[in-house]
């Protein structure tokens, strides 16, 4: 997973050095259109996708505004068995809060690199694709460079939404894909603490406006055109509108605050 972007080499070239150091080895796309720079965006998205995945699985994610500097770049292993290849910048924090990382050491062992030749900028390349195809290949991760202490890894500030008397405070946290659903911090049991239930309108409250409504299931719920708040499929309360975008709409981008009262 990365913010590359598929416009140009960089993937195919961090491909081709994966299959050199293991030939053959099967890759499986998450996504390289991730937000450029947007780590908070990567730590979502490989949370979500980490639980379909083998638990021996090997993760090279690779959103990186920082490369070349004195971040560090890592191994981890999830309690669940699965290795992460990355900067040490804060990808890894909704895994390590859900799933726990049991051990990371820090890729300085020139053999797990493309070689002596390592560029400032492109470490994609040079450091994470051979380390994650050396792992992959069943190479011992120890030998890759010194371990580092669980409790220093960097962790995003990602906060969820909270209630109190006045209600639920949330945060338009990105949008579904091309269709520009909007995707808030809110899991689904933090909205339930309001009191709606699926039929009921509720007044969500977006950058000081307030939009009525409708709580269903899916899009085809409500008319083309019309729109609707409903449970993703990651589980979090999501605004849309069917067959049309709701950022585009009313003009939303995140991060945007959410404020919805409790039912009456």
């Amino acid at each position: 997973m990365t913010d590359f972007d598929v416009k140009d080499d960089a993937v195919g070239i961090c491909k081709a050095v994966m299959n050199d150091v293991a030939p053959g080895v099967q890759v499986i796309d998450i996504t390289h259109q991730a937000t450029p720079y947007d780590i908070a965006e990567g730590a979502r998205f490989l949370a979500g996708s980490a639980p379909y995945f083998p638990k021996d699985a090997v993760f090279v994610v690779v959103i990186d505004p920082t490369v070349g500097s004195t971040r560090r770049a890592i191994i981890a292993r999830s309690k669940k068995g699965q290795f992460f290849v990355l900067p040490d910048n804060g990808l890894l924090t909704l895994v390590q809060d859900r799933d726990g990382i049991e051990g990371a050491r820090e890729i300085t062992n020139q053999e797990w690199m493309i070689g002596a030749k390592t560029s400032s900028t492109f470490h994609g390349r040079d450091i994470f694709s051979p380390a994650g195809a050396h792992l992959a290949r069943g190479d011992d991760w120890a030998t890759a460079g010194p371990p580092v202490d669980v409790a220093s890894l960097v962790r995003l500030d990602l906060r969820t939404a909270t209630v109190d008397d006045a209600g639920l405070h949330g945060e338009v946290i990105g949008t579904d894909g091309p269709f520009g659903n909007l995707v808030l911090n809110v899991p689904a049991e933090t909205f339930a603490k309001l009191g709606y239930k699926v039929g009921d309108t509720v007044p969500v409250q977006v950058n000081g406006r307030t939009y009525q409504l409708p709580f269903v299931k899916t899009f085809s719920d409500v008319a083309v055109g019309k729109p609707l708040a409903y449970i993703d499929s990651r589980g979090r309360l999501s605004l849309g509108i069917n067959q049309r975008s709701f950022a585009e709409t009313y003009g939303i981008h995140p991060p945007a605050a959410v404020m919805i009262a409790k039912k009456q």
